[in-house]
């Protein structure tokens, strides 16, 4: 389970220092990186996106993020969540996809991580604090749906 944890949470950091590097006309093929997790605030959904979701989803939520381009499966415009699904944000599903609860193709591959686990292992096994963490984050995605 540790080496598990250790995994996905490299991935966040390591596609990161890929970027920070500076883009040159001759690129190298993009590879995704484990590092561990970063402890970022509960309270902050938008914190939390930026830092373990941005990557991969972009900044916007529209799948554009830096490493996108690494994975085998693209990343899902979260932007449109609400549109596939009558107009209706589903808040509950993407928390049930965030904790690992429901299955995508993507999430818990070794592209796309479990955040649940993850989350658990950086609130010390602290359920209320990973039950916070899930909904600030699903609540930021919220604000994050086309008009």
């Amino acid at each position: 389970m540790r080496s598990i944890k250790i995994g996905c949470l490299a991935v966040i950091v390591a596609m990161f220092c890929i970027f920070a590097g500076g883009q040159d006309e001759q690129k190298a093929p993009v590879t995704v990186k484990h590092v561990p997790i970063a402890r970022t605030s509960a309270t902050s959904g938008q914190e939390m996106f930026k830092d373990y979701c941005a990557v991969c989803h972009g900044a916007d939520g529209k799948g554009n993020g830096p490493a996108a381009s690494a994975l085998k499966m693209p990343p899902a415009d979260l932007t449109t969540l609400a549109q596939k699904n009558d107009g209706k944000y589903p808040a509950a599903h993407v928390a049930a996809v965030i904790r690992g609860q429901a299955t995508l193709p993507s999430h818990g591959s070794q592209d796309m991580p479990v955040w649940g686990p993850l989350f658990s292992s950086i609130s010390q096994g602290h359920e209320a604090q990973v039950q916070q963490r899930v909904a600030n984050l699903v609540a930021y995605i919220g604000t994050l749906q086309a008009k």
